[in-house]
């Protein structure tokens, strides 16, 4: 493969999601603790199966959210732990799922678990990590900390068929794909950052403050995922430039592409997307359409926007170092792209 599109000149500095590990790294490693005593059981393949994408690197921003947000307003109790690790899981669960659907072979640089086990195992695995994350919940206590996981669940369940049902289709609009993602990567975002402040028991200002952060951060975080498939590098995404296109997912960049394209690029994109004809030829030509009609540039000037929003939903709350840190958190996604 040859070409990529050059994203934007990095700033002098770059922001780090370091103060939430460093905030959060106590808790993390109990979290981690956790994680391995839950996963196991007598059934030998389960903990195979989620250890191989649990312990793949990645940085486990959902949690942190969950437990910067809880200490943000004092918590002192045990039920952040376990919140952290249910959502951990359920992320996990939806990963395993995803790759089974999308039919992917690669994630964070390694092969996905249905390449080794098998779709039946990554699947049925999911599941198992679902329920161990549901019990958890019910451990917690919290009935309203167990309806918002609980109804995150639904929703991304909701995203996935919502997905489907647009996948492969180039009439999908901007509203249906934000649609999508809302549900799929945002809504386990919000939720994460929610359930902190209800443990707490702070406010109802201070918890929807935490949830508008949580949705809008997911929103900029998936954004910059979509450009990042046609601009970054597999060794920093996890995966191979253009898999998104080679799987005929419609994003971002390619919706804003076809929709500002002739009628000459709309017969490309529907016989590349719809009709599955991604030869690397062909995305070459893709690259090359999405740098013409700018549609990396223009997404992310909305993942910015969501930033924005983001960093909004927190400025009110009391300053204090999770805040800073959960503020920096949003150029940290954002920069992903320098």
């Amino acid at each position: 493969m040859g070409v990529v599109i050059p994203l934007e000149e990095g700033k002098n500095k770059q922001a780090s999601v370091k103060p939430l590990v460093d905030l959060t790294k106590a808790d993390m490693d109990r979290v981690k603790q956790l994680i391995l005593y839950k996963d196991g059981y007598d059934v030998e393949m389960i903990p195979e199966v989620a250890n191989h994408l649990i312990s793949s690197g990645g940085k486990r921003l959902r949690p942190m959210l969950t437990l910067a947000s809880a200490q943000m307003f004092g918590y002192e109790g045990e039920g952040h732990i376990k919140l952290a690790t249910s959502v951990e899981f359920m992320h996990t669960a939806t990963l395993l799922h995803d790759d089974v659907v999308d039919e992917s072979d690669l994630r964070r640089g390694k092969s996905t678990a249905r390449m080794i086990w098998g779709n039946q195992a990554s699947v049925l695995v999911g599941d198992f990590l679902l329920g161990q994350a549901f019990k958890m919940m019910v451990e917690v206590g919290s009935l309203d900390a167990l309806d918002v996981l609980a109804t995150s669940a639904s929703v991304i369940a909701e995203g996935e068929v919502l997905q489907l049902s647009v996948a492969k289709n180039m009439e999908t609009t901007e509203d249906d794909y934000l649609s999508v993602i809302r549900a799929k990567t945002a809504a386990l975002f919000a939720a994460a950052a929610e359930v902190g402040p209800i443990i707490a028991n702070t406010d109802r200002a201070s918890r929807n403050a935490l949830k508008s952060y949580g949705m809008n951060l997911g929103l900029a975080f998936q954004l910059v995922d979509d450009v990042l498939d046609y601009g970054g590098k597999a060794a920093e995404t996890g995966k191979n430039v253009g898999d998104d296109f080679r799987e005929g997912k419609i994003t971002l960049p390619v919706i804003l592409s076809y929709r500002r394209g002739t009628a000459e690029d709309h017969a490309f994109w529907k016989a590349a997307i719809e009709q599955g004809d991604s030869s690397d030829e062909n995305l070459e030509k893709a690259l090359g359409l999405i740098s013409k009609y700018n549609g990396l540039g223009d997404t992310i000037t909305r993942a910015r926007h969501y930033g924005e929003m983001a960093r909004d939903a927190l400025s009110p709350l009391p300053a204090s170092p999770q805040k800073a840190a959960l503020m920096e958190v949003i150029d940290f996604c954002i920069d992903r792209v320098n």
